[in-house]
């Protein structure tokens, strides 16, 4: 309880301070992505949590009809993203979206989920209705625990580590089973290095 406590105040206090820092930045950032392609600057992503679900929000870094999969993907691109639930180099992600990604600015939007007590700074990835399936019975495991913008798996694989091989699954059922102060710290510091050396970004 202590260390729930203790994680609501930082996510709290952390989330509206950048929020502050962040926002010519946000401004910025919408008035290319308007610029760059026809669509919304947020992306609501529906995403599961103990009990329900909620709208993750996310710069968008897509085209607008990027659901429609046999308009962008080829059968081989749609083969790997119904195994992984993602493809490298994917033709759908627009110009201004690719940099975005790279950054990890996309996911600025986010902090407004963890001011909301949606997300967490430090958590296991959200998970989405379509990558329910890959936890099978160890579901209520991940969504015990509240999501985060950063975590275990996006510091120590990220794109890297996939779904297919099973290592994804273990490293964030590892963190739900070890999370606590200390580690999460030591995530936080990580993701400094993992976004400024871009390492695992696709």
């Amino acid at each position: 309880m202590i260390y729930k406590g203790v994680k609501r105040l930082a996510d709290i206090l952390i989330s509206l301070i950048l929020l502050i820092v962040f926002l010519p930045l946000v401004l910025i950032v919408a008035i290319v992505i308007k610029a760059d392609s026809a669509g919304p600057v947020i992306h609501a992503r529906v995403c599961l949590k103990s009990g329900g679900s909620f709208r993750m929000l996310k710069f968008r870094s897509m085209v607008e009809d990027a659901d429609d999969y046999d308009k962008h993907l080829s059968t081989e691109q749609k083969k790997v993203y119904e195994k992984e639930l993602k493809i490298d180099d994917d033709p759908r992600i627009t110009r201004a979206g690719r940099i975005l990604r790279k950054l990890s600015i996309d996911e600025i939007p986010q902090l407004i989920n963890v001011l909301a007590g949606d997300m967490s700074l430090v958590g296991p990835r959200p998970v989405t209705p379509e990558e329910a399936s890959v936890y099978g019975s160890d579901l209520d495991r991940i969504l015990s625990v509240k999501p985060g913008m950063t975590g275990y798996w996006q510091t120590h694989g990220r794109s890297n580590v996939t779904y297919s091989s099973g290592r994804r699954q273990e490293m964030e059922l590892y963190y739900v089973d070890h999370c606590g102060i200390l580690f999460d710290i030591a995530i936080l510091l990580r993701t400094v290095f993992v976004v400024f050396g871009q390492k695992g970004v696709k």
